[in-house]
C-alpha cells in the first residue's frame, strides 16, 4: 500500500518558501492583535453573526443560497412551506448547530486535522439534516446512493476530472493523512501550512459521498482556533466564497500529476500545492484585516452614528438614540435605570429612546426589566458591517 500512499505525496510544501513563510507570520501578526478591544459582550453577539455568515458562504460554495432572513427565521423555528427551502433551511441550522459547538467547546476532543474529527464533524452535521439531503445520485448512472452520517462512501466517485480513492483505500490513504498532519510532528509554522495543505489533501481523498466540503472547512476554521489564529469573529468560507472560482481553480490544479523533474518528488505536483496553500493562507489574511477593519470601535460606532442621525432626521428614533447604543458598544451591557444619565436626558425622553430601541431591536435583552445590549438586526446589517454578507 506504501505505492498507494505516494498518489497523495507530497503532503506539505517542503520548508523554505519564502511567501508562505512570510504571510504565515503575517498571518500570525494580524490575528493575535485582532478583535482585542471589543467588549466580550458584544464580541459574543457578533460571533452570533459571523457564525451565521459562516453557514451562509460554506453553502453558498456548494450551490445552495440560503439567503440570510431565510436563515435567521430557520433559527427562529419559522421554517418555510416549500419543501426544497424548507430542506436547506434545515441545512443552514445544522451547519450553525455543529460550528457553535466548536465555538463552545463542545467539539470533538481529537486534533481538528484528523480523520477522526472529520467524522465527527459529518457525523453531527448529516444526523441533523432532513432525509431528502441525505442521498446523492450519479449522475451518469441514475444510481442513488444513501448518506449515513458519519460514514465513509462504499462505492467511487468522480469530482469533476479527479477520481478520489477507491472505498476500500480510504481508511489507508486517511491514516496517512493523520500521520502527515500530527501536530506534535509539525512546528507552530508548519502547522499553520497544513491546515492550508491538508484542506485540499481531504478533499483529494473525498471520504464521504456527500458533505466534504461543509466539514474541511469546518476543520479549517477549528484548526485556526485551535492554533490561537482563528476566532468566532472572522470565517475563511467567507473569502472563499467571494473567490469561489479561485478556490475551485486553484483545488483542481492541485489534483495535477508531478510537471517534472522540477516539480517536488511526490505523484502530486508541488508547485500546485504550494499555490493553493499561498492562495488559503492569502484569504484568511485578508479576511482577518477586513473583519478588524469592519470592527474596529472608531469606525464602527462612526457607521453607527450616521445611520442614527439619518433616523431621528427621519423621525424614526428620538434623541439620545445614539448615545444608549455607543454605550452598549463600549461597555457591553447597561442597567435600564442608567438611560437618563447615559443620555443626559430627562427620564421620560430616555426611557422613549430605549423603548424606540427595544422595538427596532437595535437593542435587546432576555427579560422584560434586564440589561439590554447591543443587537445586530438583519435591517442595519449592510450599514453597521458593511459586506458582510447580502442581505437584500
Amino acid at each position: 500500500m506504501k505505492d498507494r500512499y505516494e498518489l497523495m505525496e507530497p503532503m506539505l510544501p517542503q520548508e523554505g518558501s519564502r511567501k508562505l513563510d512570510d504571510l504565515t507570520i503575517e498571518l500570525v501578526a494580524k490575528a493575535s492583535s485582532f478583535g482585542g478591544k471589543l467588549n466580550p459582550v458584544v464580541r459574543a453577539t457578533i460571533g452570533d453573526l459571523v457564525r451565521n455568515m459562516n453557514c451562509y458562504y460554506s453553502n453558498l460554495i456548494e450551490g445552495h443560497n440560503t439567503t440570510p432572513r431565510e436563515i435567521d427565521r430557520a433559527l427562529a423555528d419559522k421554517y418555510s412551506d416549500e419543501p426544497k427551502k424548507r430542506a436547506l433551511q434545515k441545512e443552514a441550522v445544522a451547519h450553525i448547530t455543529v460550528q457553535k459547538m466548536i465555538d463552545r467547546g463542545s467539539a470533538s476532543s481529537h486534533y481538528p486535522i484528523s480523520a477522526s474529527y472529520g467524522k465527527w464533524l459529518h457525523r453531527e452535521f448529516c444526523e441533523l439534516l432532513p432525509e431528502e439531503l441525505l442521498k446523492i445520485q450519479n449522475p451518469d448512472t441514475g444510481e442513488e446512493k444513501k448518506i449515513i452520517p458519519g460514514e465513509y462512501r462504499d462505492g467511487s466517485v468522480a469530482v469533476g476530472s479527479h477520481i478520489p480513492p477507491e472505498h476500500k483505500e480510504l481508511e489507508h490513504f486517511l491514516n496517512r493523512f493523520d500521520e502527515a498532519y500530527a501536530p506534535e510532528r509539525l512546528s507552530k509554522p508548519q502547522r499553520i501550512v497544513a491546515i492550508a495543505a491538508s484542506h485540499h489533501r481531504y478533499l483529494w481523498i473525498h471520504p464521504f459521498y456527500d458533505g466534504n466540503g461543509r466539514v474541511v472547512r469546518l476543520m479549517s476554521y477549528s484548526a485556526l482556533k485551535e492554533l490561537g489564529i482563528g476566532s468566532e469573529l472572522w470565517s475563511v468560507a467567507r473569502g472563499l466564497a467571494r473567490r469561489n472560482d479561485d478556490y475551485k481553480r486553484f483545488l483542481s490544479a492541485a489534483d495535477e500529476p508531478r510537471r517534472g523533474d522540477l516539480d517536488g518528488r511526490g505523484s502530486l505536483s508541488h508547485q500546485a500545492l504550494i499555490a493553493f496553500c499561498e492562495f488559503f493562507l492569502s484569504v484568511c489574511i485578508d479576511q482577518v484585516e477586513y473583519m478588524d477593519s469592519l470592527l474596529d470601535f472608531q469606525n464602527l460606532s462612526e457607521r453607527i452614528r450616521i445611520f442614527i442621525d439619518e433616523m431621528v432626521a427621519l423621525k424614526k428614533l428620538p434623541n439620545g438614540s445614539y448615545s444608549l447604543l455607543r454605550e452598549a458598544l463600549l461597555v457591553g451591557e447597561f442597567e435600564r435605570g442608567k438611560v437618563a444619565q447615559i443620555t443626559g436626558m430627562g427620564d421620560r425622553g430616555a426611557r422613549e429612546a430605549l423603548y424606540s430601541l427595544l422595538k427596532m431591536k437595535l437593542l435587546i435583552s432576555d427579560t422584560p426589566r434586564g440589561p439590554v445590549r447591543l443587537a445586530f438586526p438583519l435591517d442595519v446589517i449592510e450599514r453597521w458591517l458593511p459586506r458582510l454578507y447580502p442581505v437584500a
